[in-house]
């Protein structure tokens, strides 16, 4: 009979296999892209927004959705701690707005994937604020933006919550705010 601390690995091993991310942590290609988990629809969803992009979507006039999810593991630091730890990874889905279906008679619902985009807190691989932005396009691999991006700015300047916006997550702003890791001043 295998010892209890091997009963207690195989256990958590199993566990790990059967809920998906539970233990995600950014991945990179050795061109140093970071890798798109292919299970992150899994992961802890975030919010929804409509309209929420710096800028309009090419080819398409309504605005788009945006979805974000985060890693797991991330998501229950934050509940116990109301910030976010090393090697939390979001993701973001774009996606357009559409109005004209079969039984729709006013309001929009989500349509294709226009985008994908990361952002990625890794305090070894980016120093500073250990944060950095990623685009995906269509790949399962993204390239890091350029920090002179508009997204390292604004989140630096409006994330309530360690460059994040945790201020259009109702649950987690009052989390933060319990915590007092909020800064009221993030609302942009």
């Amino acid at each position: 009979m295998p010892s209890l601390g091997a009963r207690v690995l195989l256990a958590a091993s199993s566990l790990a296999c059967l809920l998906p991310g539970l233990n995600a942590q950014p991945r990179y290609t050795s061109e140093g892209q970071l890798t798109l988990p292919s299970d992150y629809r899994e992961w802890t969803f975030l919010s929804s927004g409509l309209g929420m992009t710096y800028a309009p979507m090419p080819g398409h006039d309504d605005a788009a959705f945006t979805n974000v999810f985060v890693n797991p593991a991330a998501y229950r630091s934050f509940v116990s701690t109301g910030k976010w730890p090393d090697k939390t990874m979001l993701v973001l889905e774009i996606r357009a707005s559409t109005s004209k279906g079969s039984i729709n008679r006013g309001g929009s619902y989500q349509g294709d994937v226009l985008a994908m985009e990361g952002e990625v807190k890794d305090l070894a691989k980016f120093p500073g604020t250990g944060w950095a932005f990623f685009g995906f396009g269509k790949s399962s691999a993204g390239k890091m933006l350029p920090r002179t991006e508009d997204c390292y700015a604004c989140h630096a300047e409006h994330g309530a919550v360690d460059n994040t916006f945790v201020q259009f997550y109702p649950v987690l702003l009052g989390i933060a705010k319990r915590f007092g890791t909020a800064r009221v001043s993030g609302r942009p």
